[in-house]
Parts: C-alpha cells; sequence; structure tokens
C-alpha cells in the first residue's frame, strides 16, 4: 500500500561507461549498474507513475552560469561530464514543465567539490552538477529561491562556496564531522557571505552517526530552517557514502533511514553524488530513495546484512547531536543580527582561501572580495593563483543583482586589463552573459 499519495517520479540514468579515475577506484560505472539491475528486478519501472528519461547533454554555456573555468570549460570536462550536467538538467526540464511531480538524476561523474573557480578535478569531481542545473533553472524559468540538502558523508564544499554570497540559495550540508573526513570542512561556522549570512547551513556529524542522529537533525534542524525559507524547490544532493557498509566513510545510515529522510524531506530533485558500496548498499539506498519520492511502499528495502541492533548509535553520540542541532539552530536564528556585527562600517570584505585539487594534485591561491549589499547578493571578484602558472581575475554579478552591484561590476570589468592574468572572466549570473578577455 502506498505510504501517502503516489507521485509521479521520474529516473534518469547515466552510468558513464567511458569515465573512471581507474579501473578500480570506487568511483566508477558499476556504482550505477548494480542500481539499474536492482530496478529492473524489483520492476519499479512497471510502475505507472514511475518513468525513465534519456540525459540531455549540457554545453559549455550552461558550464559558464555556474563556474569560471581555467582557461576554459572544454579544457576541464570530458563528454560524460556533460551528459552527466544534461542528466540533471533533464530531470528539473521534467518536473518544472509538469511532467512529472519529482525526478532522481542518478548519474556520474559527481560534482559537489567542484567550486566556483575550477583549476582542475577535486574529490572526484570536475564542474558542480547540480550548481549547473540550478542556473539553467533559472536563466530558463526565472528567478527562484532554491534549498539543496546535502546528504553526501563529505561536506559539500563546493556548492557551498558556489552559492556563499547568495542569499537565494540556502544550502545544508550533513555530513561526517571535517575533523575526521575529507574535505577537512563544513563546520557550523561556516555561515555564508556577508549579505547571505543563514544561507549556508553545516551540520557535522560524529563518526557512527546512525538512523536515529540523522533523522533526529532532519526534524529539529533541516525541516525547520526549509520551512522558513520557503524554496521554490528543494534539491537533495544524495551522496549515499553515509551507509554503514562503505569503504571510505565511518557512518552507520542504512536504506531504510535513506528512504525515510526522502519521505520527509520529500525532494523536487535528486542528484546522486558519492556512494561506494557498490554492492551492498547503493542497490538498496536507490530504491528506497525511489520508492519514497513516488509515494510507493519501501518498508521491504533492506540490506542482506541489516542487523539493527550493530548499528545502534550509543548514547554519547546521540547527545552529542543533540548539542550539535541545538547549537546550529542557535546561531541560525541570529543571523539577522549578525550582519551588523560581522560587516561594521566596510563596503567590501575580503576572504582567502588555498584550495587543493586533490585528484590532479593542483594547489590555488585565491581572494575573494564581495561588495557589502542590502539589496542583493553584492558583486563579487576573485583573483585565483594556482600553481600550474594560470592566475585569473573574476567579475560576478548575483542573480537579481542591484544597479549599484551591476554598475561597479562592469566599470571594474572594462578597467581591469589582463596585465599578470592569463585571463580576465566577466559572469553575469541573472542575464546568462559570460565574456572573458
Amino acid at each position: 500500500m502506498p505510504l501517502k499519495p503516489q507521485k509521479r517520479t521520474g529516473l534518469v540514468f547515466f552510468p558513464a561507461f567511458d569515465w573512471a579515475i581507474s579501473p578500480c577506484h570506487p568511483e566508477r560505472e558499476e556504482r550505477l549498474l548494480y542500481t539499474q539491475d536492482q530496478v529492473f528486478e524489483e520492476g519499479l519501472l512497471d510502475f505507472d507513475n514511475i518513468r525513465e528519461y534519456k540525459p540531455g547533454i549540457a554545453t559549455a554555456e550552461d558550464i559558464n552560469r555556474a563556474h569560471i573555468c581555467v582557461p576554459d570549460a572544454g579544457s576541464v570536462v570530458t563528454e560524460s561530464h556533460l551528459i552527466s550536467a544534461g542528466g540533471a538538467i533533464t530531470a528539473a526540464e521534467k518536473v518544472l514543465s509538469g511532467e512529472v511531480d519529482n525526478a532522481f538524476a542518478l548519474v556520474r561523474p559527481p560534482g559537489h567539490h567542484a567550486m566556483l573557480v575550477v583549476h582542475g578535478a577535486r574529490g572526484f569531481c570536475n564542474v558542480n552538477i547540480e550548481a549547473i542545473m540550478i542556473e539553467y533553472i533559472r536563466h530558463h524559468y526565472g528567478p527562484k529561491r532554491i534549498a539543496v540538502v546535502d546528504t553526501d558523508c563529505h561536506h559539500g564544499d563546493g556548492t557551498q562556496d558556489i552559492y556563499w554570497n547568495d542569499p537565494d540559495t540556502l544550502c545544508i550540508s550533513i555530513h561526517q564531522d571535517g575533523r575526521t573526513l575529507y574535505p577537512g570542512t563544513g563546520f557550523r561556522d561556516e555561515f555564508g557571505g556577508p549579505n547571505a549570512l543563514g544561507a549556508t547551513v553545516n551540520i557535522p556529524l560524529p563518526p557512527q552517526t546512525s538512523d536515529v542522529g540523522f533523522l533526529m537533525v532532519l526534524d529539529r534542524v533541516i525541516l525547520p530552517i526549509l520551512d522558513a525559507f520557503k524554496p521554490d524547490l528543494i534539491v537533495n544532493s544524495a551522496g549515499q557514502d553515509n551507509h554503514y557498509t562503505d569503504p571510505i566513510t565511518n557512518m552507520r545510515f542504512s536504506a531504510q533511514g535513506y528512504a525515510l529522510l526522502n519521505e520527509r524531506l520529500a525532494p523536487d530533485i535528486c542528484v546522486l553524488e558519492g556512494g561506494y558500496s557498490i554492492e551492498k548498499a547503493l542497490p538498496y539506498v536507490n530504491v528506497g530513495i525511489i520508492l519514497a519520492m513516488a509515494g510507493l511502499d519501501y518498508s521491504h528495502v533492506r540490506e542482506p546484512d541489516y542487523d539493527p541492533l550493530s548499528l545502534r548509535q550509543s548514547p554519547d553520540i546521540t547527545r552529542a547531536i543533540e548539542e550539535e542541532a541545538r547549537a546550529v539552530m542557535g546561531l541560525w536564528r541570529e543571523r539577522h543580527e549578525m550582519k551588523r556585527r560581522v560587516v561594521g562600517a566596510n563596503r567590501y570584505m575580503k576572504r582567502k582561501k588555498f584550495i587543493y585539487y586533490d585528484t590532479d594534485g593542483i594547489s590555488e591561491r585565491q581572494e575573494e572580495t564581495v561588495r557589502v549589499c542590502d539589496d542583493c547578493g553584492g558583486l563579487v571578484m576573485i583573483e585565483s593563483v594556482a600553481d600550474t602558472g594560470n592566475s585569473v581575475f573574476a567579475v560576478i554579478l548575483p542573480g537579481r543583482c542591484c544597479p549599484e552591484c551591476r554598475n561597479d561590476g562592469e566599470l571594474f570589468f572594462e578597467r581591469t586589463n589582463r596585465g599578470k592574468h592569463i585571463r580576465v572572466y566577466f559572469q553575469d549570473r541573472e542575464r546568462g552573459v559570460f565574456l572573458v578577455k
């Protein structure tokens, strides 16, 4: 029997047969092949309300709405990346056209570690699939408030970086504590830029967190913040490496837990991210999520070795999670008062970052300057230098850009000569303009 009224759910598969970091790397095509087999074995495509769609192909123009790729988009992606991003775009189009109620893009390569500026690959990610999809949505369907809930075990640092200064994009990441896992970030004080405080929310969880802990944080933190933000769309950046069998993480989430989370979260669009227990987890987790999204009974979905007693969360972990949830909510409730304290009388604010591209072995130093603004996310300027010898400068106008930020940004781009930089970029997210000199 359905758990709730059935929904029309779209599925987009792209296993990327011709792309892998290495033949035995955890991020390889088998991640989705076992899921496809399980979907067929369970007969999910026989349900009238579950429909499969072919992925589209994203373009360089789509990538340039979300990224500053050095030296250009074509140099950092393969055809598989374009189809992966195109699959997410296809899922979004089917939802926004009303053809389905929600959709799940089961695609790879993943993307949530790819940041605003891209010099290479990091965390198995070249470009950010969700961000490319979000900017496509806004370009083709108009301004929207969008919430990204990242349930990957690793902090969604790339998505956070792209939307750090965007008050219309709520980025919530629930992940294993960065002191114990790559990329070593995602702490609660990472809270957004001066014009978007509170639009970035991080919830680090201790190793060995089980279903109880994840669902507690969903109910006590994520859902209340979503209710207050009132997004037009909810996107689940659906990493599945919190599973108790995952070989590169230390959590205890189960297929039932993932299904329950998605039933309560009710995302409009899911996009697959991590998850490297190829046989023991992914087929069951993905089937559970699909059934939950479609409003169908998922109570029978169990891993063959599932043992709830062995996965029980300790009282100490429960207390730590309760304390973290209270602290995150306390910080979030103060978000409107924080700007005065954080910004003061500054007209522009800067932050410096060191970024390591672990997949490609590239180091980058970056300085970001944002114009303090009460009317939009603020003009952003980035100077980026990598040890490859590439040095770039970028001027970025936000969505719903105010006249003052637009005027300043256009002047900065006009007056900035290449000089020491190999390229100077101009990205206008509101108008979809991308220029390079």
